[in-house]
């Protein structure tokens, strides 16, 4: 029955897109902070105060991001600007690219498993449980999955680090105002290379969570996972993830937004440039400014994204083998 399931990889595909979804939904507020957060440019603390003062206070310049000390900075002040709305701000394409990454990624993931075990059997080789295997396995996911949906980041990023000021603005709009800036249409792929590189971010965890799955059944001597497994096994494996890469997370997210003002305009040109920066201008730690909610919306999206995908799985194969019952009794 196992091999009738791998056999196709939409079973992976419509699980793991429905519960992607769901869980980023639920915890969208956290996204739209820990974006605000990584951003932000702020000074070293050596620089002068009333400079830094002139730098990020929105009420002199009203054109000016604000300034966010913490998550708790941020979340107040998008609630005092723009109202509970806010903290929703890009919703929609969010959705279509989280819809999208998961789609190409579950895709390209599991039919790349299917061949890698049809490879195996027609030579003869034991499919045995390795973490190199499905880290290899998930970063050909993550590598197909990124040449479609870069764009579609791109757009979300730059609604969600629009200023106070600023009217909001539809997908299409946003992906308008990309293209008449100085980068034309290669604005839309601002930080594929990074994101070529942070295929090692799903590939860290999908993989890290497969090895410890097979661990955890072949410990406990069952089939499936339950769901309070499952969404411990996700989360811990997210949060490995997340810290590994997440300097590369803010350069990504600094290449995708519109210059901070500090820079007049002037585009970043890379995500070394970008760290260099950061590290320049800002110090070392700041590689890691907007950890903690990076963390939380990584735990709790990773964790009920998995727990969501367990469930829906044995849903999809429930109506698989009642449906096919239905067929054998109308044949008789």
């Amino acid at each position: 029955m196992a091999q009738q399931h791998q056999a196709s990889p939409w079973e992976g595909v419509i699980s793991g897109t429905t519960a992607a979804i769901l869980a980023s939904v639920i915890v969208y507020p956290l996204d739209i902070v820990k974006t605000q957060l990584q951003v932000h440019v702020q000074r070293q603390k050596q620089q002068d105060a009333n400079d830094r003062e002139k730098q990020t206070d929105t009420s002199e310049n009203p054109t000016a991001y604000a300034h966010h000390d913490n998550f708790i900075d941020a979340i107040s002040y998008i609630l005092r600007e723009e109202g509970i709305l806010g903290l929703y701000s890009g919703l929609g394409s969010s959705i279509l690219g989280t819809a999208s990454m998961n789609f190409a990624y579950f895709y390209w993931s599991t039919t790349a498993q299917r061949l890698q075990q049809s490879a195996w059997h027609k030579y003869g080789i034991s499919d045995t449980n390795s973490i190199a295997k499905e880290l290899g396995l998930g970063a050909i996911g993550g590598a197909m999955a990124q040449l479609c949906t870069n764009p579609i980041a791109v757009i979300s990023t730059r609604q969600q680090t629009r200023k106070a000021t600023d009217r909001q603005r539809s997908m299409w709009e946003t992906m308008v105002e990309i293209i008449q800036s100085e980068d034309g249409w290669t604005g839309l792929w601002r930080g594929f290379k990074v994101n070529l590189i942070l295929v090692i971010n799903p590939m860290i965890t999908y993989g890290v969570y497969q090895w410890l799955k097979g661990v955890l059944l072949g410990l406990k001597k069952t089939k499936g996972l339950g769901s309070a497994d499952a969404f411990l096994l996700g989360a811990l494996s997210k949060v490995l993830a997340t810290i590994t890469t997440h300097p590369l997370i803010v350069a990504k997210t600094m290449l995708q937004c519109k210059p901070p003002d500090c820079r007049n305009g002037k585009p970043f040109s890379g995500f070394t440039e970008v760290l260099v920066y950061i590290v320049k201008n800002e110090g070392l730690l700041r590689l890691y400014k907007g950890l903690a909610p990076q963390i939380i919306k990584g735990f709790l999206v990773q964790g009920l994204m998995m727990m969501l995908k367990e469930r829906t799985e044995i849903l999809i194969r429930r109506a698989i083998l009642l449906n096919r019952k239905q067929r054998l009794a109308s044949l008789k």
